[in-house]
Order: C-alpha cells, then sequence, then structure tokens
C-alpha cells in the first residue's frame, strides 16, 4: 500500500532540537507531503534546510494549522499552552516536546520502543518525555521485563546544551575567558559551569529535590506502567557540549543474572551495549553525540541491594531525548493509519 503522505508543522524550527526534528524527519524518510516550518515573529522570514531546498520560517499565530496533521512542538511550555489547543481544534495531532502536558492524565507518554500501543489513546496530543527519563528508560524497560524493577538511585550528568543555545556559548565564553585571565561572566548558570559540576537542574521543589529530579521517577511510573516505582535521582549539569550520561543503580525483585541482563540489553531496539572494560570499552558522550541510539555499560551487580544492578547509560538528549523520539512517536501514529 502507497504511503500516505502528511502535512507537518515544526514549532520551534530555529531551536536547537527544531533543527534536529528536520534532520531527522529527513534522514528517517517520513513521508511528509508539506512542511510548515513555525517560529516566533522576531524568526519570521528566516531561511533553514528541509530536504536540500530552502525554506522560509513562518510566525507561529492560531491560524498556522490549517490543514495540518502533526504539530511537532519544541518551543517551551508556554507556547505549547497556548497554541497546542489551536492546533487539535484545526485537525492535527500535536507531539509536544516540553513538560505541559506529560502528567495530564488524559495525554499518553510515549517512549515507542517501550509503549508504543499508548499512542492511539491520544485525544489530540501526545507527550514526549524528559530527555534524561527516555535515556534511562531504553536500558531500565527491558531488564524491568527481565527482573521486574523496584526502584533505582541515578545520577545524571548532562550537557550544557540541555539549556539550549546559550548554555553552549555560556560555556565557550567561560572558557575563553579563564584562558585570558577574565573574569567569567554568569548568565545562564548560578555559578561558572566551565570547569565545574552543579547538581542543579531545574528549579528546587519543597522536597528538595528539582523538579528535573522528580520527572525520573513521575514520567518513568506513567511510561513503564509502574504506580510503585521508585526514583532517588540527583541531576548534574557537566561542561560537555552534547549528550547525556546517568549513573543508575537498580534493585528488581528478581535475582539478577549477568548473562540475562546482556542478552536483555543487547535485543532492545535502538540501544547498543558497549561494556568491555578489559579494553576501556564503555559509553562516552563524544562517542555517542549525534548518534540515534543510546548506549549502555559499565554492567555489574550492585554491591549495596539485594538483586541489585549498577549501570552507566549514554544518549544523545537533541535526538532520542528529544526531536528522534518525536518523530518516532509521528511514524507510529502513520503506522496506525495505514
Amino acid at each position: 500500500m502507497k504511503k500516505r503522505k502528511y502535512n507537518v508543522a515544526v514549532v520551534g524550527v530555529t531551536g536547537a532540537v527544531g533543527q534536529e526534528m528536520l534532520r531527522v524527519l529527513e534522514a528517517r524518510r517520513f513521508p511528509v507531503d508539506q512542511l510548515v516550518p513555525l517560529a516566533s515573529k522576531r524568526s519570521t522570514g528566516k531561511r533553514t534546510q528541509f530536504k536540500g531546498k530552502p525554506i522560509t520560517v513562518r510566525e507561529l499565530t492560531k491560524d498556522s494549522f490549517t490543514k495540518v496533521d502533526i504539530a511537532l512542538f519544541s518551543a517551551g511550555g508556554g507556547i505549547s499552552k497556548k497554541f497546542a489547543p489551536f492546533a487539535t481544534k484545526a485537525g492535527a495531532v500535536v507531539i509536544d516536546n516540553s513538560s505541559t502536558f506529560r502528567m495530564d492524565k488524559t495525554v499518553p507518554l510515549v517512549v515507542p520502543e517501550i509503549n508504543a500501543a499508548d499512542v492511539i489513546k491520544h485525544k489530540g496530543i501526545i507527550a514526549n518525555p524528559n530527555c534524561t527519563t527516555i535515556v534511562t528508560l531504553m536500558a531500565l524497560h527491558p531488564l524491568h521485563l527481565a527482573f521486574g524493577v523496584k526502584r533505582i538511585f541515578a545520577s545524571t550528568y548532562q550537557a550544557v546544551s540541555g539549556s539550549g543555545a546559550m548554555g553552549i556559548v555560556e560555556l565557550e565564553q567561560q572558557i575563553k575567558a579563564l584562558a585570558q585571565g577574565r573574569k567569567v561572566k554568569k548568565e545562564v548558570y548560578p555559578h561558572q559551569i566551565a570547569f565545574n559540576a552543579l547538581p542543579h537542574v531545574d528549579v528546587f521543589l519543597e522536597n528538595g529535590y528539582t523538579r528535573e529530579e522528580m520527572k525520573m521517577e513521575n514520567e518513568g511510573r506513567k511510561i513503564m506502567h509502574l504506580p510503585r516505582f521508585r526514583a532517588s535521582t540527583t541531576c548534574v549539569r557537566v561542561p560537555i557540549y552534547r549528550a547525556h550520561s546517568i549513573a543508575v543503580n537498580a534493585e528488581f525483585i528478581k535475582p539478577v543474572s549477568m548473562g540475562a541482563a546482556r542478552r536483555t540489553l543487547k535485543k532492545m531496539p535502538g540501544l547498543d551495549l558497549v561494556d568491555n572494560v578489559s579494553k576501556n570499552q564503555y559509553p562516552l558522550p563524544l562517542d555517542v553525540a549525534g548518534k540515534n541510539n543510546c548506549t549502555v555499560g559499565r554492567l555489574r551487580k550492585d554491591r549495596a541491594m539485594k538483586n541489585g544492578l549498577s549501570f552507566w547509560i549514554v544518549g544523545d538528549q537533541l535526538l532520542k531525548g528529544a526531536a528522534l523520539n518525536a518523530v518516532q512517536i509521528a511514524e507510529v501514529l502513520t503506522e496506525a493509519n495505514q
């Protein structure tokens, strides 16, 4: 059967994730008929590329979604909250990369390798999970299916590009300033990020955790359909440009076999196992940046927990943590329409 083509809007097309969405749509040969590139008024008229051809950015308005089938949103929560209802009213299905709708009980929260079946439950909006949650669950969920996860302790090491383009600029400017003996400027982060590590991603909550840290538990429960899943997470911003890393200590219901764990992870689509410490082979952000697959390694039995397993997983937060996952959701939608 010949594939139907879809009119696709990309909201926030000039941003880092928006640009990756264009590249992913092209690379995966998504059946785009008309592409509608949308951004704020100040970006209107700018030129970008899709399939080797220049396209002109249009201003996002409430009337932007006429004849649009799928709208990929990555322009921040405020924009999603304001404009997603206009898109759905016009008949488009919204795939939203912000946190606005993630915990809405009527909105599916989807990682296609894990819970693609939830897509068909949508009522016009599908949420893309948090980037560190996606990357972590790419390894945790198959292990859960094998052993039954109870809880995890996780520490994340998050690249500055997770803060947007200005995070990259601030790191670059601070490195140059320090090399030249000048005082560093701090605008994006409350402390110097160059040659530093900040245990502070997102805003602090009354329970002492940050909002980013709570996403691991809250979103993990929803995606894996595990209301009793527990996660204690510390999120750290580190001075690297791209790809997030997570150190995970997981406790399971069943005893963990290292052989079974390796076989399980090798079978997971979108996940590579790189784990040969005798040759210093393990996942590195430099190796994973720009790649679709997440990479897991440093597998070992946890010495502090019964039925525990420790591992290290790395994923490109702009791709699997955002743009790629969103386009994969769109692919599930199109397959349901075949």
